[in-house]
Order: structure tokens, then C-alpha cells, then sequence
């Protein structure tokens, strides 16, 4: 990977480049069961703002990575939800693999002790991703949604820290 560049905060004003990127994910059938990008209200909303993360070159963003969580409930208040997505220009340079592993760190400082993932089977890159970083299998959830009219299984992974929640 570039050294030039930058992990870097997820801002507001980066929103229309996170949500180019995300439609490219979107198109590929192989992303998201979403089929339209959300507004960046009902986005902000469901992602957790100290974990929202891209990769920057010269004010360029290249990929982002966010954590949602996944209840309320206080008990699981320590395992969210890891959406990662990479520019399909950026494809294949190693930005995903600096997304993820930043994305890790910034979970275990904020006291995150599971990550998961649900990606669909033909997400080859992405699962391949996952494993890079520790996340393990789970199951597959077979059968889970329905996107234009064709029945979609998805891989469960999950990742443990080896540092949060041990006590």
C-alpha cells in the first residue's frame, strides 16, 4: 500500500464519497441485500460515530470501514456489526486489509470484544479479508433474505479480541 495514505476519522463532508463507494458496493450485487444508499441521517444514525473510518489520498477517499451495533440491550453493548467497503479503483491495493486492521484497533479502544460479519458466499475478496484478520465461521445463515426474487444465504464470521472482555 501507498504510504501517502492516510487512515483517517470518518467527517461529514466525506459523505458523498462514502456513498459513491458504497453504491459501487451496491452494484455488484455481492455487497449489501441494500438495493439504495441511506440518507446520511438514517446513516449517522446507525453507525457508531467513534468507529467510522477511511482511507484518504490527496482528499480522495479510497475505502471506508463502520461499526453498527447490533441491539441495544446493555449486554451486548461490546459486539457490533463491521461494514467495510473499498473503491473498485482501489481494489486489490491493500486498502481493505488497513481498513480492517484499523478498524480492530479502534474497536478494542473502545472496549469492543466481538466483531461480526455477514457477507454473502460469492464475496470471495471479502471473506478472504475477514479471515486475514481472525474472524472465524460461524454458520451460514441459509436462506436469509430475498433480493430480486432470488432466496440469498450469507457466511456468519465473528472475530474475539484477545484483549477486550477476558476478564
Amino acid at each position: 500500500m501507498d504510504n501517502s495514505i492516510l487512515i483517517d476519522k470518518m467527517q461529514n463532508e466525506d459523505w458523498e464519497q462514502v456513498r459513491a463507494i458504497y453504491l459501487e458496493g451496491i452494484a455488484t450485487g455481492n455487497a449489501t441485500f441494500q438495493k439504495e444508499v441511506p440518507s446520511w441521517e438514517d446513516w449517522d444514525y446507525n453507525h457508531i460515530m467513534e468507529c467510522r473510518i477511511v482511507a484518504r489520498l490527496e482528499g480522495n477517499i479510497l475505502g471506508w470501514a463502520a461499526l453498527s451495533p447490533i441491539s441495544s440491550r446493555r449486554v451486548y453493548s461490546g459486539v457490533a456489526e463491521v461494514s467495510i467497503y473499498v473503491g473498485r479503483i482501489s481494489s486489490g491495493k491493500g486498502i481493505g486489509s488497513t481498513l480492517l486492521k484499523s478498524l480492530i484497533e479502534i474497536s478494542e479502544q473502545k472496549k469492543f470484544w466481538t466483531l461480526q460479519s455477514s457477507i454473502f458466499p460469492e464475496n470471495i475478496s471479502s471473506l478472504k479479508l475477514h479471515y486475514k484478520f481472525g474472524f472465524k465461521e460461524v454458520g451460514m445463515r441459509e436462506r436469509i433474505g430475498k433480493m430480486d426474487g432470488i432466496w440469498r444465504d450469507t457466511v456468519l464470521l465473528e472475530r474475539r479480541s484477545t484483549v477486550v472482555g477476558m476478564d
